[in-house]
């Protein structure tokens, strides 16, 4: 396997002000790097970094905690992932960077990208 947990990622409806909370508790850095929407928490104890991602809208159909998961070769990972079971829920590409979004057999969502 040659998956590794890139970060946590929370949606939220105040990245910011999450981000805040969460580097209080955890002891992190908070680094604001697109205005707002995507905020990140390093020097996390036992994890490294945390993320906050800005949604409108959080529902209960999408979990609110998913993993970002990195790979040297995301297109085989997700491949791999998909023949055991994963579902693919969608493939971004914005500002450079692409990852794809898929479910555990369970429907919790979590990410896969360059890493």
């Amino acid at each position: 396997m040659a998956l590794t947990v890139g970060m946590i990622t929370f949606d939220t409806r105040d990245a910011v002000a999450l981000a805040a909370w969460w580097a209080r508790q955890l002891g992190g850095t908070v680094h604001d790097e697109s205005e707002g929407w995507f905020v990140i928490v390093t020097d996390v104890r036992g994890v490294g970094q945390v993320a906050f991602q800005r949604v409108e809208d959080p529902t209960p159909g999408k979990n609110r905690v998913h993993l970002d998961l990195g790979s040297e070769d995301p297109a085989a990972e997700v491949a791999r992932l998909l023949a055991d079971g994963a579902s693919l829920v969608a493939r971004h590409d914005e500002h450079g960077f692409a990852w794809t979004v898929l479910a555990d057999p369970e429907g919790n969502q979590f990410c896969v990208a360059p890493g």
